[in-house]
Order: structure tokens, then sequence, then C-alpha cells
């Protein structure tokens, strides 16, 4: 019988770049009803995980009511994603070993399959409090970029370090490769062991989350503005599965938005015409 984990939404009203973001259109509904049902889209009953939004006001709630989809009010002052997923799993009456999948609000193309293998992930790692994901780096721009955060594994396929620097930097070979490939698009020669882009889905282990908003906030996290590694400070072993391609992009930004929709809507067209 599959494993049964439980998924939370987080959904926060406020946006800096998309107000309201998570009541915005997709496919003719609010988008986090969207992202909701693209991650029930995958499962087939009875093996579907429990699917549950996560919102800090009550317009949410509602809307995801209206479509069917379960959602709890969470506290509007959390200042993170993970706060607020440790008050819904209190809400649910989460048992300490149960699995829960982060998955954020703003994907709406979001891997059904990526879900599942993140969930497997941290079941098949009891030594593990947490599981995510990476994907190799093939651009040489993606490794360089500070907002692509790049992850290096121990022999136990755990993460050993999360950053915005590129890593891992290979002493001898990099200085120049960079140099002879920063006008072009990908790395000139095949780089072993390919460094890995970080992934932004994270499996739980419930007890762990009921125990990291008490956790001190770690220089590291501070310096590098990446909460995972309040974890790793912590001494929690993180879990990775590699991926072999980069899922679909969320939704940040105004472009990131138009993206969405069109493709949605061009989905639509093909649907019709066939």
């Amino acid at each position: 019988m599959p494993m049964k984990f439980t998924v939370v939404i987080p959904a926060r009203l406020a946006s800096t770049r998309l107000p309201n973001k998570p009541l915005l259109q997709v496919n003719d509904r609010p988008m986090v009803v969207q992202v909701a049902q693209q991650v029930l889209s995958g499962f087939s009953l009875p093996d579907a995980p429990h699917v549950v939004v996560a919102a800090d006001d009550m317009t949410i709630v509602q809307a995801c009511r209206d479509y069917g989809i379960e959602a709890v009010l969470t506290d509007s002052h959390h200042t993170s994603g993970s706060d607020r997923l440790a008050q819904a799993c209190d809400i649910l009456g989460l048992k300490d070993e149960d699995v829960v999948v982060n998955v954020q609000g703003d994907e709406p193309l979001i891997n059904p399959h990526l879900i599942q293998v993140v969930a497997d992930c941290l079941a098949s790692n009891p030594q593990s409090a947490i599981s995510t994901a990476a994907h190799p780096i093939t651009d040489l721009h993606d490794f360089l970029n500070p907002n692509v955060v790049k992850v290096v594994l121990n022999a136990a396929g755990q993460a050993l370090y999360f950053s915005r620097a590129p890593i891992p930097w290979k002493r001898d070979q990099f200085p120049s490769l960079v140099a002879q490939s920063l006008g072009t698009a990908h790395w000139p020669a095949l780089v072993s062991p390919t460094p890995l882009r970080h992934i932004g889905i994270y499996g739980y282990r419930a007890h762990f989350l009921a125990k990291f908003p008490h956790l001190s906030v770690s220089p590291l996290e501070q310096q590098e503005s990446l909460e995972q590694l309040r974890a790793l400070w912590h001494g929690y072993a993180i879990a990775v599965h590699i991926c072999e391609q980069a899922p679909e992009a969320g939704v940040d930004t105004p472009e990131d938005l138009a993206r969405v929709r069109a493709y949605f809507a061009n989905r639509s067209h093909l649907k019709h015409a066939t």
C-alpha cells in the first residue's frame, strides 16, 4: 500500500510584487486553488495525499472551500512558511512521524510526481528530519547567479551545505572555465560531479516542524538568507532527491503570472481544437 502523507500549501495574502497573489486568477480559478488541484491531479483515490491550504486570511480559506479544497486559518504574524506549516500540523492533529510535504502556493504547474518522490525520499531515510530535491546545473550563468541556490551532498545523499555562492568550486578548473565561458550559455565541457541546484520543495516529519519555530536562528541562515541552514546548523539531516530536470517555475512576478496564464490559455485552446 502506498505511504499516506499530507501536503500543506502555505498561502499568504500579502505580496510585495503581486498583491493578493493566492487569489489571482489562473486557469479561471484562484491560484492557490489551481495549485491544490494540480497536486491532486497526479494521484488517484484512495492513494491521494491529504491536501490542505494553510492560509493567513479568511478570504483565502473561503475561496478554497468554494472549490472543495480543504483549508485552515493560521496566524497572520508568521515570519516564515515553516512556522505556518507547524501551526497547520497542530490544527490538523498530525502524529509525530507523519510526513508533510510543503508545496508553495504560487506553483500552479508543479509536477505531482516531484511531490511523491520527496515524500518517498523522507520515508526511506529514517535518519533525516527533512527531504528536498535538486537537479544538475548545466548553465554557467545559473551556477554563478546568487539567486540560484546550490547544494552539495555527502556520500549518503544528505545535504552538507546550501549556498548562493557557486559550490562546489573546482580550484584548478573553474577560474579558466569561467573566464572562457562568460559569453556563452553553457559549460564548454562536462563538469563532474555536476553542480546541483536546489529545488524549493520540502518534506518534513511533523515532530520536526513542531520544533523548528523554537530553534535559534543560525548566523549562516542570516548571511545566506536560506532558512534550511537553520536545520543543518542544529544538526538535523536533510535527504536530497536528485531530479533529471528542473521543475516548472513558480509565480513571483507579473511576467511569471502572464506566462502561466498563457500556458493554460494555450492548453485550453488545444483541447477545444481537438
